[in-house]
């Protein structure tokens, strides 16, 4: 994702939707963290799945230091994490069984290379998406996910996502939450830049409706 471009996409997407535009007022500025290591992206999202953010902070960080890799890169590689023993990650880190088992089936299909997470940024968002969901565990929010804080790709929009089908309903007065078909009505005018606007509706419900 380009920052120097934000003004640009902040000015085009508050002009297109003047609901929208107010809630940018609102928010203020745009600000995203882009993780550098696909791998470990992943890993961290497996692990934030159907967790509150503050547990799932936690355990992620247990899970980078019990690795502690200080002269590489990566805080962990694939097979550091396949060959860690399923009893340490409960005890010591606090992963369930599930997880256990979705970050090591990544970690073998990266090892093996099915999965080359170092070529995903030249394929397109669905090809991304298609070879993701190959995973256990990682489901197309999952994988959207990957697209916006690691790769930075700047039109994507998670209609199955809680928070923003609450704030869509709440922005645009809807009488219940909206389908997957509404919101892609409501947000085609924002293509392409459908992650910013995304960013700005989970920052609004957080900011006026605290959410977990």
């Amino acid at each position: 994702m380009n920052i120097n471009n934000v003004t640009v996409i902040i000015k085009f997407l508050s002009q297109t939707d003047p609901c929208l535009g107010e809630i940018i007022r609102s928010v203020g500025d745009f600000s995203i963290k882009i993780r550098k290591d696909p791998f470990s992206a992943l890993i961290e999202s497996i692990m934030y799945q159907q967790l509150a953010g503050s547990a799932a902070r936690v355990i992620y960080s247990r899970f980078i230091k019990y690795y502690n890799n200080n002269n590489n890169s990566r805080p962990f590689l694939p097979e550091q994490v396949l060959s860690t023993p399923n009893s340490v990650l409960r005890s010591s880190i606090g992963l369930s069984n599930k997880k256990i088992e979705y970050i090591k089936d990544l970690s073998a299909k990266v090892m093996q290379r099915k999965l080359d997470v170092s070529t995903l940024h030249k394929l397109s968002d669905e090809e991304i998406i298609a070879q993701l969901i190959q995973v256990k565990g990682i489901g197309r929010w999952t994988a959207e996910m990957f697209l916006i804080f690691c790769l930075g790709r700047l039109d994507v929009l998670p209609v199955t996502d809680l928070g923003i089908r609450k704030a869509m309903q709440k922005i645009y007065s809807l009488s219940e939450l909206p389908k997957p078909t509404e919101m892609l009505s409501i947000t085609q005018p924002w293509k392409p830049y459908r992650t910013v606007a995304r960013w700005y509706l989970w920052k609004s419900l957080s900011k006026f409706d605290p959410i977990g």
